[in-house]
């Protein structure tokens, strides 16, 4: 069957639901999986999916699919992506398929796969479930089907795994995503005051897009933080693997600043820990993680990616500057916002002063959010390579292990291919505003040559 070769991304598959992710787009994903799963001789899959409007056809469609390979197939009905990778551990499953566009806005769907524990399909394994779903040779056989429900198992094993130390106000948003199934409860069960702001379930989104990288949604959740007297504001994307926070004087506080409360968390447990950060993340991370006795390791962004390095370097801890984090310490090393949510708190609750006090006491560099800049994925990853190529001429030292992290001007600016959409991922940092100006004039200027590229920016 002939797939939208696009849909096959650096880490997962992803598309418009009914044009490029059509039925039997599935059917033959679902199934070219099943057979990539027999032939490592695993004979047992999860499968779970997020609330948006095709995700329980799509995931009907996978159970009769991988049944039809002869897989063991374990339904977990509505879920959060963290949830379909804690239900694998459950049920000693190393196959693990959810059907969901993550944080991708209206009109997407998609799916994430997995292989063994804490770990999804990467390149040259996206690769091969494309050729195998084009090729129609499935393996066949009678499989099983059962459904186990979850939900309640997975927040009292999260409880179990972190501490709150004293009451506190949490406003929550999910901005009407799956995590408004599981969220709230979760919180007020840890011991929290919790007021709801867009906890309805809602598919269309109707506010913007579930995503805690996105200036608007956090904006949002800070004013509301604000309004309730909260303590701190919680942020979830739409399939609960990004977290986004606010102190509770409503000010946006990015991941690469609060990871850094994290790190320190998991180094007072774990003294020399290794942490792994992306190509994103501000230069103050890796500093202080140092300062507190921390390795800290700048790898590639993307969830399989991090996880990846993560488990080669025995690390504790990995974060993103999208809000993906990975604990190992004392969990399973999944990307889990729920459980980066307690844990925040946990340190949060340990402090006798408030959050925007604690977070003014960290190193600081002045830097523009993460921005996406429209152009076509056929030429983004041609655009990075020939950018990369000047910037290296021009005598800068670059960092190109994800697109080019360039350091000039105190600072840095950064450009690389978005895994997940059709769009370059642009961030600048520096010491000061003037130099952070400057940075993103030369990007400006680079960038503008090539008229692929929409100059118009978004948040990330």
């Amino acid at each position: 069957m002939k797939i939208d070769p696009t849909v096959f991304r650096e880490y997962d598959i992803r598309g418009m639901e009914d044009k490029e992710l059509t039925d039997d787009a599935i059917r033959a994903i679902a199934s070219s999986y099943g057979t990539f799963l027999k032939k490592r001789g695993v004979s047992r899959v999860v499968i779970g999916h997020d609330n948006r409007k095709t995700s329980e056809r799509f995931y009907q469609i996978g159970i009769e699919s991988l049944k039809k390979t002869g897989m063991e197939v374990i339904g977990i009905g509505m879920c959060l992506t963290p949830m379909m990778y804690w239900a694998q551990y459950h049920f000693e499953s190393k196959g693990g398929l959810m059907v969901t566009a993550s944080h991708n806005p209206v009109g997407w769907n998609g799916v994430k796969l997995a292989l063994g524990y804490s770990y999804t399909l990467i390149g040259p394994e996206v690769e091969e479930i494309k050729k195998v779903a084009e090729s129609e040779e499935f393996a066949t056989g009678e499989g099983t089907f059962r459904e186990e429900p979850i939900g309640d198992l997975y927040v009292a094993d999260l409880l179990s795994r972190a501490k709150l130390h004293k009451k506190l106000k949490i406003l929550l948003n999910t901005a009407n995503a799956t995590s408004s199934f599981f969220s709230p409860k979760l919180l007020r069960d840890f011991g929290c005051e919790v007021v709801e702001h867009n906890t309805d379930p809602d598919p269309s989104y109707p506010h913007y897009v579930p995503n805690p990288s996105n200036v608007e949604m956090m904006e949002d959740t800070g004013a509301m933080t604000v309004k309730s007297g909260a303590n701190i504001g919680i942020a979830i994307d739409a399939d609960g693997d990004r977290l986004g926070v606010t102190d509770e004087k409503g000010n946006i506080i990015w991941p690469d600043r609060w990871l850094i409360l994290l790190a320190r968390l998991v180094l007072e447990r774990n003294p020399g820990a290794k942490i792994i950060f992306d190509v994103k993340v501000s230069e103050a991370l890796p500093e202080d993680i140092a300062a507190h006795g921390g390795i800290p390791i700048m790898w590639k962004t993307g969830h399989s990616y991090i996880k990846e390095k993560l488990h080669e370097e025995k690390a504790h801890l990995a974060g993103e500057m999208s809000g993906h984090v990975f604990f190992v310490d004392n969990y399973y090393g999944f990307d889990d916002a729920n459980f980066a949510a307690l844990k925040m708190l946990e340190y949060v609750s340990a402090q006798s002063e408030p959050l925007s006090a604690v977070i003014e006491k960290t190193p600081y560099y002045v830097a523009t959010p993460a921005y996406h800049a429209h152009v076509d994925d056929h030429v983004k990853y041609d655009i990075v390579q020939k950018l990369t190529d000047e910037f290296k001429k021009e005598g800068h030292r670059v960092v190109d292990i994800n697109g080019a992290r360039v350091y000039m001007h105190g600072g840095w600016g950064l450009v690389r291919a978005s895994s997940n959409l059709p769009a370059l991922v642009i961030r600048f940092e520096a010491k000061t505003k003037e130099d952070m100006d400057q940075i993103e004039k030369i990007f400006r200027e680079k960038l503008s040559r090539f008229p692929e590229v929409d100059m118009h920016w978004e948040s990330a």
